[in-house]
C-alpha cells in the first residue's frame, strides 16, 4: 500500500509516466463474452489501435522467501495465517488444479454460520476445528495462486489468549493432509463436485468469463475451454493430494499476524513443527 506522503508526491506527469510505459499494446487484453469476435473487433479497432506497439518487457521471475511478519494493532482478535510457496503457479497447472481441490476439501469459514444450512459443513477444518472451538471466530484454507509461484495456507481469527493454540490447529491440520492415508475417498470425491460446481457456477456470469479470458490469455497465451479444467479436476487422486501438500510445507514457512499478537508463538516454533516432519 502507498504511504501518505508516496500519494503526496504524485502528480499528472508521474501518472503520464506510468500509463506510457505500462498500458501499451503487448500488455494487454481485450476480453468480452457475449458476442462475436468480429463485431468486438469492429467496435475496439478505433479505439485501441494506436496503443503504443513496443516490444513487451521480460516478467521478472517471482521468488518465494517465506517469512514473519506482526503487526500490533487496537483489536479485540488475533489474525494470524500460515502459507506455503505452491510452486509453479498457474504455469503448473496439474499442480494448480490440485491445489483448488484441496482447498475446497479443507475448507473452513465464519463460526457464526456453523451449523446454518448448506454452510459447508462436512469440509475438515469445519468438521475437526469451528465445531469444537469457540474462541475461534473464522477458519479457513486459501490459495492466491499467480503464473509461476503462489500461496496456500490457513488463515484464523481468534480471542487472543488462543492464538497459540489455533496456530497448533493449522499447523495440524497441514501436516494432516500431506499424510498419505487421513483424507478418505469421500472428502475428496465431495470436494471435486464442489469444485467443478464452483468453477462452472462461477462461468454463467459474463463478467467472470471476461476476466477468466482475459486472465488465461495473459497466462498461456490462449483460453482453455473450461472442459479442460473440469478432466483435471476429475483426475485428482489421493495420492495427488498428499503428493502436493507434502510438496508446499516443504517450503519455507510465512507466519502473518494482525491485532493482538502478543500470544503469537514464535516463528522458529511454528516451522519446526513441519521441518521435522
Amino acid at each position: 500500500m502507498a504511504t501518505e506522503s508516496a500519494i503526496r508526491r504524485l502528480d499528472i506527469s508521474t501518472l503520464e509516466e506510468f500509463i506510457h510505459e505500462n498500458y501499451t499494446a503487448p500488455r494487454m487484453v481485450l476480453a468480452a463474452s457475449g458476442l462475436e469476435h468480429d463485431e468486438l473487433v469492429l467496435i475496439a479497432e478505433p479505439l485501441l489501435s494506436d496503443l503504443p506497439g513496443v516490444k513487451r518487457h521480460e516478467e521478472p521471475k517471482s521468488v518465494y522467501v517465506g517469512g514473519d511478519y506482526r503487526c500490533q494493532a487496537d483489536s479485540p482478535n488475533t489474525h494470524i495465517a500460515l502459507a506455503f510457496e505452491v510452486p509453479g503457479g498457474w504455469r503448473q497447472e496439474k499442480t494448480a488444479m490440485i491445489v483448488t481441490v484441496l482447498q475446497m476439501l479443507m475448507g473452513g469459514g465464519g463460526s457464526f454460520s456453523v451449523g446454518g444450512p448448506g454452510k459447508g459443513m462436512h469440509s475438515r477444518l469445519y468438521l475437526r476445528v469451528l465445531n469444537k472451538y469457540d474462541q475461534i471466530e473464522s477458519f479457513s484454507a486459501f490459495n492466491s495462486i499467480y503464473n509461476d509461484s503462489g500461496l496456500f495456507g490457513i488463515h484464523a481469527a481468534t480471542s487472543p489468549d488462543f492464538a497459540s493454540t489455533a496456530v497448533d490447529l493449522a499447523a495440524g491440520e497441514l501436516l494432516e493432509v500431506a499424510t498419505p492415508g487421513k483424507v478418505t475417498q469421500e472428502q475428496l470425491d465431495r470436494a471435486k463436485e464442489a469444485t467443478k460446481a464452483a468453477v462452472l457456477m462461477n462461468l454463467e456470469s459474463r463478467i467472470v468469463a471476461s476476466e477468466d479470458i482475459g486472465r488465461q490469455v495473459l497466462t498461456y497465451g490462449q483460453r482453455k475451454p473450461v472442459e479442460y479444467f473440469v478432466r483435471a479436476v476429475e483426475a485428482t487422486t489421493l495420492n495427488d493430494i498428499s503428493t502436493v501438500a507434502q510438496k508446499i510445507i516443504s517450503s519455507p514457512l510465512t507466519l502473518a499476524s494482525w491485532g493482538d499478537v502478543i500470544h503469537v508463538p514464535s516463528y522458529e516454533s511454528v516451522s519446526r513443527k513441519f521441518l521435522s516432519k
